[in-house]
């Protein structure tokens, strides 16, 4: 794990729009934008989410993802190869020098004007795969193993391309985004993972809840 700044490469906001054959309200799709853009508690000025029971609100209000990546899913997946270019994942901020193995929960960061804080890896969603008109780019999210990870916004400000990422503070440095995601999908979550889920400074407000209720669940009658 490194802390040296990173930059951003690409900087992204989309609207709501009909998503692959079925016509599935998405904001999947987005687009460049040029010059600076305000982020404020809900994300970037002009990004939207369709789905608020899983995307969205102050705990995703951002979401980064390595461009270090993208080789990996050409690699991973080559029919698409073309398409596996910055931005494919539905970003709003491709990132330059850092990767999941050097992020953690509760990391906070400045990014131009703007201070974040990690919250959670994202998971593969169903979206993934009407993008690309392919389901299986839904298993190979999993397979390729880089999620990438959403901000929750704690100050307010500007983000634009070119700026640099920069880590204010760290207080999980074991619970980096690659370890919790190939924790979470790599099948039960172990009693000891789930008690440190719900203790981590910074954590969403959904995995903390979800941990604490799988932990309840198993204790004996």
């Amino acid at each position: 794990m490194i802390a040296s700044p990173a930059r951003i490469v690409g900087v992204r906001i989309g609207a709501i729009a009909p998503l692959g054959p079925r016509g599935v309200p998405s904001a999947f799709m987005k687009s460049p934008v040029a010059g600076r853009v305000a982020v404020g508690l809900l994300g970037l000025d002009g990004d939207a989410q369709a789905d608020m029971r899983v995307h969205g609100g102050p705990d995703k209000a951002v979401y980064a993802y390595p461009a270090a990546a993208y080789p990996a899913w050409r690699a991973a997946v080559p029919r698409h190869a073309a398409r596996l270019i910055d931005g494919a994942m539905g970003e709003n901020l491709t990132i330059d020098g850092w990767g999941d193995a050097d992020v953690a929960i509760g990391d906070r960061v400045r990014i131009g004007t703007a201070a974040l804080q990690v919250s959670e890896p994202r998971m593969p969603c169903f979206k993934v795969g009407l993008a690309f008109g392919d389901p299986a780019m839904v298993r190979a999210f999993a397979d390729v193993g880089v999620s990438g990870w959403y901000y929750r916004v704690i100050e307010t400000g500007t983000i634009g391309i070119d700026d640099s990422a920069t880590l204010l503070d760290r207080t999980n440095p074991d619970w980096t985004i690659a370890r919790f995601f190939a924790t979470v999908t790599s099948g039960p979550i172990g009693n000891d993972d789930l008690a440190a889920i719900a203790a981590l400074d910074g954590v969403a407000a959904g995995w903390r809840a979800k941990a604490t209720r799988l932990l309840q669940q198993r204790r004996p009658a």
